[in-house]
């Protein structure tokens, strides 16, 4: 079953040399689990303030500068991890440095014949 980690967290909680080193960490599960034989993708997101938003309502599309809702915490990355459950992925998930400061949300990736191609 294959689910998505979302990394949220508050982009002011670490600073550079604590962000950096969370990456390495991060990489490193990464590895350790292709090691390992499962699947994953995984990848950090630029800073919120980097984000634009679309919305089309009433057939017009609106684009805005960063997100939609303010939040403390902002989606910084996530992983797609290929496991056989969900407790799988929740130990993972407590694997990620993220998870020491802010939230890792897991979700079940729906499989949709046609939509994704693998």
């Amino acid at each position: 079953m294959k689910y998505m980690l979302l990394v949220y967290g508050d982009e002011q909680a670490w600073d550079e040399a604590e962000r950096e080193q969370c990456y390495k960490d991060s990489a490193q599960v990464a590895h350790d689990l292709r090691s390992g034989g499962r699947n994953v993708v995984a990848a950090p997101l630029h800073p919120v303030a980097t984000a634009t938003s679309v919305r089309v309502r009433e057939g017009k599309r609106l684009v805005t500068d960063g997100p939609f809702a303010e939040t403390r915490e902002q989606l910084g990355g996530y992983f797609i991890v290929d496991v056989q459950d969900l407790d799988e992925a929740i130990a993972i998930a407590g694997r990620l440095p993220s998870a020491r400061l802010g939230t890792i949300e897991i979700r079940p990736i729906m499989e949709i014949p046609g939509l994704a191609a693998h």
